[in-house]
């Protein structure tokens, strides 16, 4: 079948989309972005091309089975068992490394008391993960092998034994990097036979009938036709010149497939913000883009969520809960996260500062957005801070308070504009 590949090579995340030859999206994918961003773009590829085959098998079980099964809740607890054996197999290898790092260590350190209590903790940290997996507790599009396996492993090594900490977070920083930037090529029909396994000890499934269409399915060619790179990394993607086109082009194609009446785009990315106007067909008019500096974008709050020792997606939820926002009038991520501790000291509320943070933010990005031209007719905001509730929250309110009601829309895929875009891009040019 015929399909197209956008690749955003951002500074935070990397993303891929794939387009069957109607133009709609058959498959997403995400990863953190590496330091080696060839390896980056090609497991966002890779995740895509899976993501792909279950979107194409479901729609081949719904049309055969006329809707007599759930299976959007099937294939969601499919995916996340083939995700957490995914998941296995790169832990075993991470620990293997850091068995072996481990035997590098001074005598003095107990390398055989670490082999040891390593080994003794693997079987728990698997089994959280696990538990995480199987209840549908790890959101695939932001959680990663590094987030996942550090939060329960840093727990784990802080209860199991404090006197070894600082030496067991050494040797996972030492050994995550190698591991992480390894492309394991994983058999899409072994690992998904499998968690069809796993699925079938929990519930009532007609595996006979999911394994007919699997061969199929699994057999299927989703070499792209064409494919496109686009994002902040552009440039060091693998691509030849003609497979590269700019990011502003991509997030502003990206949103006006989604909303055709949008003029007005503003993306908040990991690195940078982006205030785009395009016109009628989606392409650009004008545009501003921040300095270097990553105040405002994601970085930007990953740093705050650093400093609270939270997690980043819990930044949203805990702004929401202010009774007011904190005035932080620094624009400068170190000034930022000064004032932050200030506050702290003074007492305030986290949810105060967090709102003010999030405030501060928004008013930064609408700084651009006035350069760029201001709000016309329709305004869509992507990226992945648009997944945040209160930035969005606060858009909407600085919306309404300079340029009167417009509408203003968000969409479930914000954070894979940019790769969606490259992919029409890729998509359109094969018609011409």
């Amino acid at each position: 079948m015929k399909v197209y590949l956008g690749i955003d090579l951002g500074s935070t995340t990397s993303k891929a989309v794939i387009l069957d030859a109607g133009e709609n999206i058959i498959g997403r994918g995400i990863t953190n972005t590496r330091a080696n961003y060839e390896v980056a773009a090609e497991i966002a590829r890779m995740e895509a091309e899976f993501n792909s085959r279950f979107s194409l098998l479901k729609s081949r079980l719904m049309q055969e089975q006329n809707g007599s099964a759930d299976w959007e809740r099937i294939f969601e607890a499919l995916e996340s068992r083939f995700h957490f054996l995914q998941f296995k197999i790169r832990f075993e290898q991470l620990l293997e490394m850091m068995l072996h790092n481990s035997r590098q260590l001074d005598p003095s350190a107990d390398p055989a008391g670490i082999k040891s209590l390593l080994n003794g903790i693997q079987p728990e940290i698997l089994k959280r993960i696990r538990d995480r997996f199987f209840t549908g507790k790890v959101a695939t599009s932001s959680e990663f092998f590094r987030d996942l396996f550090s939060s329960v492993y840093l727990h784990i090594i802080q209860d199991e034994d404090r006197s070894r900490f600082d030496q067991l977070l050494a040797l996972y920083d030492r050994s995550i990097t190698p591991v992480e930037n390894k492309i394991i090529e994983f058999d899409f029909d072994a690992l998904t036979r499998e968690a069809i396994q796993l699925l079938a000890e929990e519930m009532e499934l007609p595996e006979d009938l999911i394994h007919a269409h699997l061969d199929e399915v699994a057999k299927l060619s989703l070499e792209p036709d064409d494919y496109i790179g686009t994002g902040y990394g552009r440039q060091l993607l693998p691509f030849e010149k003609e497979h590269i086109k700019s990011e502003i082009l991509c997030h502003a194609m990206g949103a006006h497939s989604c909303f055709p009446q949008t003029r007005t785009v503003l993306d908040i990315g990991g690195q940078d913000t982006k205030a785009i106007q395009v016109d009628s067909q989606g392409l650009v008019t004008s545009f501003q883009m921040n300095d270097r500096c990553a105040a405002g974008c994601g970085r930007y709050l990953g740093y705050i969520a650093d400093e609270m020792n939270i997690s980043v997606s819990e930044l949203g939820p805990l702004a929401m809960k202010a009774d007011h926002e904190a005035n932080i009038c620094s624009t400068c991520t170190v000034f930022a996260g000064a004032e932050l501790r200030e506050y702290l000291n003074l007492g305030e509320k986290k949810e105060n500062i967090l709102a003010g943070l999030h405030k501060a933010i928004v008013e930064r990005a609408f700084a651009l957005l006035a350069r760029s031209g201001g709000v016309r007719n329709e305004f869509t905001f992507t990226g992945g801070v648009a997944r945040n509730n209160a930035v969005v929250k606060y858009v909407g309110q600085l919306v309404t308070k300079n340029y009167g009601e417009i509408q203003i829309n968000t969409h479930a895929d914000s954070i894979f504009m940019g790769a969606m875009g490259a992919a029409l891009f890729s998509a359109r040019r094969n018609k011409q």
